[in-house]
């Protein structure tokens, strides 16, 4: 970790889905602090033109959540129930994942709710810019972004700063402007939604829905 950044960007998730499981929830002493972790499902369906029939894919989200947000919303919650969290993407040193840690949780009752799945943050561009074009003529850009975020942690009562590095995807007439125009240590603000790579880590990729290449 390191504290001597010049600035803080922004870094935010917030995902509404179903519980996966009952949270498993253990104390930290000294001071003592209610921790539980949690995976979460979100739901994303969309239409298909090739097949002309909806398809729907599920993405499962490693969360971890400390303080009182633990027992506020989670002592009772159950498999299923529908729960609310927002946060910032984090890489665990523990268990060597990238993960989410939520800030604030709240579970509502067992039941179906579109899902949520939003991600917001800026920072600066650290890789190359690659462009592809897909077998359906679709151009695809993808780069990596460093964000420098800190927060408020319950455990030392400190604000803490971390750097996280994330893949971010881009499709269409964004994707050629990004590669045109884009260069390494070009600022960027990402809207988009949180999404996994097919390897053995599950490794968090962002896919955009619009960046904005900011010139400082």
């Amino acid at each position: 970790m390191n504290n001597s950044f010049n600035s803080v960007d922004l870094c935010t998730v917030t995902l509404l889905g179903n519980l996966v499981a009952k949270p498993e929830i253990r104390y930290q002493a000294n001071p003592v602090v209610a921790i539980a972790e949690l995976t979460l499902a979100t739901h994303s369906r969309w239409y298909d033109k090739s097949s002309q029939k909806f398809k729907e894919w599920t993405s499962f989200h490693t969360i971890k959540v400390i303080g009182d947000a633990v027992e506020q919303a989670l002592i009772h919650a159950d498999k299923g129930d529908v729960l609310l969290i927002q946060g910032y993407l984090l890489n665990s040193k523990k268990s060597d994942r990238e993960i989410i840690h939520a800030t604030f949780a709240q579970s509502y009752n067992k039941g179906y709710a579109q899902s949520l799945n939003q991600v917001q943050c800026c920072g600066r561009i650290v890789s190359a810019v690659k462009l592809v074009t897909t077998e359906k003529n679709i151009e695809l850009a993808e780069f990596f972004i460093e964000i420098n975020h800190q927060v408020y942690s319950p455990i030392t009562q400190k604000l803490r700063s971390f750097l996280i590095k994330r893949p971010v995807h881009l499709w269409g007439k964004q994707a050629s402007y990004i590669k045109n125009n884009a260069q390494e240590n070009d600022s960027v603000v990402v809207d988009g939604k949180l999404n996994y790579l097919k390897d053995a880590n599950k490794s968090q990729f962002i896919e955009a829905k619009q960046v904005d290449l900011l010139k400082k």
